[in-house]
């Protein structure tokens, strides 16, 4: 009850200070997601399906070595763009922050390519998941048509997204909560076994890094021989931890929504640190750990993989162990992470388009937003991109599909290098304007290091994603042209934005840092601070 007032008391306020002039005609979302919403959104983006599903299909090319330490290498480029991320967002918490940020901190060309680039990644990935979803019914029954599941999975995010953002956070509050359980189910699964708790009583350790027992552990030499070999096994590995690790950019994409946002996303941007070393870092050890890189049904599952979690590499090492009733359940809770995901993209491709249109990048009619704050029109037209998942219903067009997912590989190791040229353009104007980062409400570490470090390695990483495709006998054109083409639209895009708005790359001293939203920002705080205090005191008073 008491948790209500204060929700009605911060939208009030949050209201009130939307309603100021210079503001009305730009952010018109509502600040209704709790510091408990932000946090588990900040978990439901950082895991994704990949960890449970896709992250095993690299150990037969690297090894269990090569795995981890190619998670435990992306974990500190992710680590570093959370740091660039956090400092500016928690400071400046507006709609699409670092979308915007580029467009106001280096170049309004470069604004504009990182909202395009952005918005082809979370919507391209909605029809995917959708038809990942429909995929892991298969595990039990294929008699439930595929339109069908794609209706109801679509109307599911329809719903969730449109009524109001506190269904969207309550959603992800309990579906992250399922991921969770799964996550941490899984490593205490790992744990029990390798001790002997299995039905075989196997007290297998670590006996898949033994290269004494599994040769060619715990470095597998991949395509080629020698050092080579076991350098392109390392590269396929982290080609997968790139693809799969990600979560600060979803933290930021909530932050025009947050309540009292300078208090709680710092905290959410700091739990990232115990995420990834939670999850990605033991996920890709406990891989190693279940089987070796050489298991046969692992081998099978890759050229001919089995429906739903049947290619898991934990449902296998299941069924290597005779684990009858385990595999449902992760099935299930695997199900429950890929809903979860597609939400999240909804949201995220929707707000990019948000930000877009209120930096008059996109059509103003996009701006509109519903009286719960929703941007209508940004959700529909995400919704209309989520409709290339009925590709899946026939065989002949899925293939398109699996192509137009392709082109995400790309897409999100190019965000990140957005994102940390931002940051270093936002560090430099900051110092070069006398603005202290003592002042801001966050302060990533090591910086400016962080910020070059990501950006070397997210500059270089675009570029090999493809490389398969040009080792001998490995050339495919249809592959190679969807790995690289966002490389070159993107260039096209910035060059033709910025001859046709005559643009110019923006210099330090010249750099406005949002001063207008932050004001708002600063008497919404202090409202909400004023209001709380009050409601606290009027407990204590009541309570005695």
């Amino acid at each position: 009850m008491d948790s209500e007032k204060d929700s009605t008391v911060s939208v009030g306020i949050n209201n009130a200070a939307s309603n100021l002039e210079g503001y009305t005609h730009s952010d018109q979302t509502v600040r209704r997601l709790k510091s408990r919403h932000l946090h588990w959104i900040g978990i439901g983006g950082t895991i994704g399906t990949a960890l449970f599903l896709q992250i095993g299909y690299v150990l037969p090319h690297g090894g269990p070595g090569s795995l981890l330490l190619a998670f435990v290498f992306w974990s500190t480029v992710m680590l570093s763009i959370n740091n660039c991320l956090a400092e500016m967002v928690s400071w400046i918490p507006i709609s699409s922050p670092f979308i915007r940020f580029a467009d106001r901190f280096v170049d309004p060309a470069l604004g504009f390519c990182a909202g395009i680039n952005f918005f082809l990644y979370p919507a391209i990935l909605i029809p995917f998941e959708i038809t990942a979803f429909e995929l892991m019914i298969h595990f039990w029954t294929e008699k439930i048509p595929t339109a069908v599941v794609i209706v109801v999975v679509l109307a599911c995010y329809v719903a969730l997204n449109v009524f109001a953002v506190r269904f969207y956070g309550e959603s992800e509050f309990w579906l992250a909560i399922g991921k969770i359980i799964l996550a941490f189910g899984l490593l205490l699964f790992t744990f029990i076994t390798m001790l002997g708790g299995n039905p075989l009583h196997d007290r297998f350790g670590f006996r898949n890094w033994d290269s004494s027992k599994v040769p060619g552990t715990p470095f597998v030499e991949y395509q080629k021989t020698g050092s080579a070999g076991r350098f392109l096994g390392f590269l396929s590995c982290l080609l997968q931890a790139v693809f799969t690790m990600c979560g600060p950019e979803f933290v930021s994409m909530t932050a025009g929504e947050a309540e009292n946002p300078r208090t709680t996303l710092p905290r959410t941007f700091k739990g990232v640190y115990t995420r990834v070393t939670a999850f990605f870092i033991l996920g890709a050890l406990s891989v190693g750990v279940l089987l070796p890189y050489s298991d046969p049904n692992l081998q099978l599952a890759l050229s001919d993989p089995k429906p739903g979690a049947g290619s898991s590499p934990y449902v296998i090492a299941m069924q290597n162990m005779n684990i009858p009733v385990l595999p449902h359940i992760v099935n299930a809770l695997i199900m429950l992470s890929i809903f979860s995901a597609g939400n999240s993209y909804v949201f995220c491709a929707s707000r990019t388009l948000y930000g877009m249109a209120l930096q008059r990048r996109l059509p103003r009619f996009l701006t509109r937003c519903t009286r719960n704050g929703v941007p209508i029109y940004c959700v529909g037209i995400t919704t209309l991109v989520a409709l290339l998942a009925f590709l899946q219903v026939s065989n002949d067009t899925a293939k398109v599909l699996e192509w137009f997912v392709s082109l995400t590989a790309a897409t999100q190791v190019i965000n990140y290098a957005i994102v940390t040229f931002t940051y270093l353009r936002f560090y430099y104007a900051l110092k070069a304007q006398g603005i202290p980062r003592s002042s801001l409400p966050f302060r990533g570490p090591l910086q400016p290091f962080c910020g070059y470090y990501a950006f070397a390695f997210t500059l270089i990483m675009p570029f090999i994603l493809g490389y398969s495709v040009f080792m001998p006998g490995n050339w495919d054109t249809t592959t190679f042209f969807f790995s690289y083409t966002i490389i070159g639209i993107l260039p096209i895009l910035f060059i033709v934005w910025k001859v046709l708005h005559r643009t110019r790359l923006i210099r330090p001293e010249e750099v406005t840092f949002f001063e207008e939203e932050r004001k708002i920002i600063d008497d919404y705080e202090a409202s909400f601070v004023s209001a709380k205090s009050r409601m606290d005191a009027f407990k204590k008073w009541v309570i005695g």
